[in-house]
Formats: structure tokens, sequence, C-alpha cells
């Protein structure tokens, strides 16, 4: 297992996010057009589409690290979050206290070692005893095939080693809720597998995620649904097998052949 304590209490399958209605602009230029999405326990669900599509944005919004405009964020047991008037800080820190993301340029610290990277949000942001923290994130570490490199820092490590850093640190914070963003778009493709593969294991050990990503294949394998967006609006949602083989819009069938045959 990642973590013998991942803080994910409830029931698999049970509805662990709602969000509804979300929208966000940027001055004149409208990202999200009223977005719904609703995330049960245990499930992956991926976020596909063109590149400005608003998936990026989605994930921002779920994890407080974007303010929406208007719509609802809610957690089952936790914070329920009314945009459209103004929100407080502590609203946001609410959802952030709900998930942890994963971003595609790692994000990593660079004057801190891997170890510290890890600890830094559970000690300083959780109040967790550093003791306690360094055994979680020495764990997970051995669970990613990089406790030797605990000490060493980013500029150090490959690519595909600062991700695997990048998701053992959201890891370590026990959340209900993992967010991926284009966590392979930054790597060599030779670096690729290395990283998808601690995410199908995350998939098995029934970790809720929610995953924007341009691997098709991958999106095919593990998620639970997919959902393809375009111009700021969900244009089709279902099964991968459905959605991705079978599609009913005319504009996801584009999408899906000109990724998986590009010549």
């Amino acid at each position: 297992m990642f973590t013998t304590d991942p803080g994910r209490a409830g029931a698999p399958g049970e509805v662990l996010l709602t969000a509804e209605g979300l929208e966000k602009s940027f001055g004149t230029n409208t990202v999200l057009r009223s977005i719904d999405l609703t995330v049960r326990r245990g499930e992956v669900v991926a976020l596909v589409g063109p590149s400005g599509s608003g998936k990026t944005t989605v994930l921002r919004c779920l994890n407080g690290l974007e303010v929406p405009d208007g719509g609802t964020v809610a957690f089952a047991g936790g914070p329920s979050v009314t945009f459209g008037a103004r929100v407080s800080p502590r609203e946001l820190a609410s959802l952030r206290d709900q998930s942890a993301m994963v971003f595609q340029q790692y994000n990593l610290f660079p004057h801190r070692t891997v170890l510290e990277n890890i600890i830094e949000g559970p000690v300083q942001v959780q109040k967790r005893r550093r003791a306690e923290a360094v055994q979680d994130a020495e764990k997970l570490l051995d669970r990613v095939g990089l406790l030797a490199k605990k000490d060493q820092y980013p500029f150090e490590l490959s690519g595909g080693q600062q991700q695997r850093v990048g998701i053992v640190r959201a890891l370590a914070l026990r959340p209900d809720l993992l967010l991926f963003d284009e966590p392979t778009s930054a790597l060599d493709p030779e670096l690729v597998g290395e990283v998808l593969k601690v995410i199908k294991d995350l998939a098995e050990e029934d970790w809720t995620m929610v995953i924007v990503t341009h691997e098709l294949a991958f999106a095919r394998e593990v998620a639970d649904e997919v959902v393809f967006m375009d111009g700021g609006v969900v244009v089709e949602r279902g099964h991968p097998d459905q959605v991705l083989r079978n599609p009913k819009h005319e504009r996801t069938r584009r999408f899906v052949q000109r990724l998986l045959h590009p010549f």
C-alpha cells in the first residue's frame, strides 16, 4: 500500500465530490461554462480535450487554487463552498484540505531536498509531528523506488523521478482526492511509463482521482469515467469504452481520431 493511513473515510462508491455550475472567465475570455462534475470514492475520472478547453481550470477550481465566478464545490461530510459572492480564504483552504494536486512542472522547491519537499505540507500546514511526517515520507518514497534519493535535490533527479516525488508529496498530505494536471506532459517519452505505472497502482488501490491527460490509451485503461471537454463545456461523458471507442458526438470523434491516429 502507498500509505497505511490515507485519511479516506467513507464507503467506496459513495459520492465524494460534487461540483455544479462552475463558471470562470479571465477578462473577456470565458473558460468554464456551467461545468458539472460528480466523483465517487475509489473512482478515477479522466478529463480529456484539446488545449484551452478548461480542463486544468476545473482542477484548480476543485482545489481552491482558482476562484470560480459562480457555482458550487462540495465534499461529502466536508466543506461546501458557493461561489459568485465573496469567498473567504478559510473556505478556499477548506477545499485544499480535501485534495492534493500533482502539477505538470513538478513544482518542487529547488533549494530543498526530496525529503524536505515532501514533509513541508504535513509539518507546516497540517501541523503533524516531524518524526511522523518523515516516517510516512520514507515509506512512500520506498514504494515508488526513490528512498535512496531522499537527500538529493530536484536538479539531481530525472523528470520522471521529480514527478514521482511530486506524487509522493501529494500522497503525504493524506487527501481524500488526488488531482493530476497532465502529469506526463513535461516528460521525455521514455520516462512517461514510470509515472503512469505509479498512477495505475494508485487506481488499483482505489484512490479517488481526477486526471487531466492526453494519454488516451492510459485513460481507457484506468478511468471509470471519461469527460470530454471543449470550449469550456462538457461535450460528452461516460465509460471509457463508449467515449474513446465509440463517441456519440462528432467533436469527440475528431479529437480521439487525431490523438490516436495523428498521421
